[in-house]
């Protein structure tokens, strides 16, 4: 009878492959970018609002990395898949809307659509895990998206980026507001549901 092997601290992190590692680097600059939106809400700096956006880029970059990095050493695992899924959520899901709100989409219906935003991207990115196999050719590879990547969501940060650059925030953000049953809508805020509505469309689009 084999004795149990002994638990070992940190032996989870110990499994993790190289690529793994540049996965967790895209959650931390996702969740930078988190920190630098409430320390521009707190401070009123614009340069924070500059800091969050880089932090996306540099999110999506190390996205970028980790899948190619997986390829290069072809090793990859499935809860390799589930951590790039989790650190997407939070880089290009919830760092996008929290910059979208502290950029002024404060209104109730900004909000509403912002985390319908949010919703979506979790929608895609479950449904992209669960439907990946099904999707894959006989060389285990995913010829094309069903609806937007998330990652796409970097659009709307360089929007917003190009808007606090022009000083385009809060009362001033591009096309104003309307008032809608008392209550506050941002159209630009509308750029946010159509990102949201693409990514749980069924429309295919080439994995380049």
């Amino acid at each position: 009878m084999t004795p149990p092997k002994p638990n070992k601290p940190f032996a989870m992190i110990r499994e993790f492959h190289l690529a793994d590692w540049f996965t967790l680097a895209n959650a931390v600059s996702g969740t930078g970018a988190l920190f630098s939106m409430m320390t521009y809400l707190q401070t009123n700096d614009v340069r924070h609002v500059y800091f969050a956006c880089g932090l996306v880029l540099a999110a999506l970059i190390f996205d970028v990395l980790d899948g190619r990095i997986a390829r290069w050493r072809q090793k990859t695992s499935a809860m390799g898949r589930e951590l790039d899924s989790l650190a997407d959520i939070i880089s290009f899901g919830v760092a996008p809307a929290l910059i979208g709100y502290g950029c002024g989409m404060q209104g109730l219906y900004d909000r509403i659509i912002l985390t319908g935003f949010v919703a979506c991207g979790v929608s895609r990115l479950a449904r992209y895990n669960v439907t990946a196999e099904s999707l894959s050719d006989a060389d285990n590879k995913v010829k094309y998206f069903e609806g937007t990547p998330i990652p796409t969501s970097l659009v709307l940060v360089m929007v917003m980026f190009v808007a606090a650059w022009q000083g385009a925030l809060h009362e001033s953000l591009w096309f104003g507001q309307v008032k809608l049953g008392g209550f506050t809508l941002h159209p630009l805020a509308l750029l946010f549901a159509l990102s949201g509505s693409l990514m749980v469309s069924r429309i295919r689009f080439p994995k380049l």
